[in-house]
């Protein structure tokens, strides 16, 4: 549509003859910038005036010297032609000459007569188009059937037109940036339907007290706690952390602040991450993580939110004219991780105690061990940076037996079950590194000086991961999943990206070799830390081009300085 109107101005522009004149110059330039820039659909019908008839006449074969039209011309085009045309539509720009057409202050005298005529044709073929998309239409004459005004619907256009270059300013963020949606999911899309219909109705999440970043529990309609919301302006790294003691941290002490081989501000993609590829792998000891849009007004907001929130709240109460046209009212949502809240468990170093003085029953603890190197390849190959004992929860059952039937002599014990030991890998904030730690603190698995890291893998972790990490295929799929999450963020590198790749990869090479050789989960951390780096060739065969992925793998020899912490 662009590239007609352009050719339509420099065809009429030559045969205004005198280009010296102040009137001829003055008109053309009019028409070349309403033609080429103007987008606004006028719902004025006395708007359509012969300047329309200067749009519809570049369908025609205009001449100035023989004055002829040729209609049939205009016939042939395309219906979507003819309604892009009623688009570009200038608006009167002097008031005091609304009864005069607007083409005679800009126009040549000596056009009009082309004009009229071909306004008329533009009419006629307007009213068919419009008669043959409405049947209830009760004129049958289409040359005095009055020109209908342009319709509310967005008019169809191909890519390269004019009206979609002026589509980014109609932006889509409002209907799908703060959507929280999940069609594969339908029950993490009810828990967080659950949690929106609570906050409206005044049930506000609750800040957590413990930890480094500004987390909370959110609840539903009964009060009841679902999930925990880790908003992304929160975390330890973020501007709106709401704990004063990682602000005096970062302040008095900014050279031991954070951890190096982080990205900043990503934790809430990596707990994400983290439950990504505990689905993917079927570990099933994430509790179910998304990334979602919340607003409370209990979460941390700086000053000028708050008195935007309330100017706004109170120009829509007094002057609702004025507040209808506000994008947003309330306060701005907040993008982060919601992970599923789990009832029942307890921090992994209470139970650990309990184990130590009172043993678990053989079958239990075969159970035990078996969720234990779940984690392990979980922490293993997100490369967690802070697994310490108290941020992985174990839920320890016992069975109900009945006092009355265990005094019978013929109870049958055979039927009753053991204990049951089930973990949760929570706080998976702090890892999918873009390099492995080299300055001063290791970031160990504190998981790895237990009893349980000393004995190797079984024969279930194998069957489990072992055949799926071990195809190359499975692992670029996951990467490519990945990827997908972690570009949500609008600070997203796919330099570092590719880099935490490269320490995933060799992660993965690292516990797959472990799982082969049956090795333990203490000899698998003490292992060298693998980079597999992957390169892009071209090669060029003739006019083929073809592009090959090479993965090039290195050793990382520089150790931190402490390896205790």
């Amino acid at each position: 549509m662009s590239s007609n109107l352009i050719d339509f101005v420099e065809e009429v522009t030559p045969e205004k003859g005198n280009l010296n004149g102040m009137e001829n110059s003055i008109g053309d330039q009019y028409i070349g910038k309403d033609l080429t820039e103007q987008s606004i659909i006028s719902k004025d019908p006395q708007q359509f005036g012969d300047l329309d008839a200067a749009l519809a006449s570049k369908n025609f074969n205009n001449s100035t010297n023989n004055q002829s039209i040729n209609a049939s011309t205009t016939m042939n085009q395309p219906p979507n032609l003819i309604r892009n045309l009623g688009q570009f539509v200038p608006q009167p720009c002097n008031s005091v000459e609304a009864d005069q057409p607007i083409t005679n202050r800009f126009l040549h005298q000596q056009d009009q007569d082309i004009l009229h005529k071909a306004n008329q044709s533009y009419e006629a073929l307007t009213s068919d188009l419009i008669a043959s998309e409405q049947p209830a239409a009760k004129s049958n004459d289409p040359m005095t059937a009055p020109l209908a005004p342009p319709r509310s619907y967005s008019v169809p256009s191909s890519p390269g037109s004019s009206t979609q270059e002026h589509q980014p300013l109609l932006s889509r963020r409002a209907e799908e940036e703060y959507t929280n949606t999940f069609p594969d999911d339908r029950s993490y899309q009810d828990l967080v339907r659950r949690s929106e219909r609570a906050i409206e109705q005044g049930v506000y999440p609750v800040r957590i007290v413990q930890g480094s970043s500004g987390s909370y529990f959110v609840k539903d309609e009964d009060k009841q706690t679902i999930g925990v919301f880790k908003p992304k302006n929160e975390e330890p790294y973020g501007q709106l952390n709401p704990k004063w003691t990682k602000w005096l941290h970062k302040t008095c002490c900014p050279c031991c602040f954070g951890r190096g081989c982080l990205v900043p501000n990503q934790g809430y993609l990596s707990e994400a991450g983290a439950s990504l590829i505990d689905m993917k792998l079927g570990l099933n000891v994430v509790p179910k993580t998304r990334v979602v849009h919340f607003c409370s007004k209990t979460f941390n907001y700086n000053a000028i939110d708050r008195a935007k929130s309330k100017t706004k709240m109170y120009t829509s109460e007094h002057f609702p004219s004025v507040g209808k046209r506000f994008h947003r009212i309330g306060l701005p949502p907040k993008v982060g991780s919601m992970q599923t809240f789990v009832e029942g468990y307890k921090d992994a170093e209470y139970w650990l105690r309990k184990f130590e003085s009172d043993p678990l029953p053989k079958q239990t603890q075969r159970q035990y061990q078996l969720q234990f190197e779940r984690l392990v390849i979980l922490d293993y190959i997100i490369r967690n940076t802070d697994r310490g004992n108290d941020n992985w929860l174990i839920k320890y059952t016992t069975p109900d037996v009945d006092e009355d039937e265990t005094q019978a002599p013929e109870a049958d014990w055979s039927i009753v079950n053991g204990p049951n030991v089930e973990l949760a890998a929570i706080d998976n904030g702090l890892a999918f590194p873009f390099k492995h730690p080299d300055q001063w603190r290791t970031y160990p698995y504190h998981w790895s000086w237990l009893p349980e890291a000393q004995t190797p893998f079984s024969a279930e972790a194998r069957a489990l991961v072992y055949d799926q990490l071990s195809d190359s295929r499975f692992v670029e799929s996951l990467t490519s999943d990945l990827h997908e999450l972690f570009s949500q963020d609008k600070g997203f590198d796919k330099t570092l990206f590719e880099r935490q790749m490269a320490v995933m990869r060799g992660q993965i090479l690292n516990l797959c070799q472990a799982i082969n050789e049956e090795k333990s989960p203490e000899q698998l951390v003490n292992m060298p830390p693998i980079v597999i780096e992957k390169k892009h060739e071209i090669t060029i065969g003739g006019r083929l081009r073809t592009m090959t992925d090479h993965f090039q793998q290195r050793i990382q020899r520089r150790r931190p300085f402490f390896s205790w912490c």
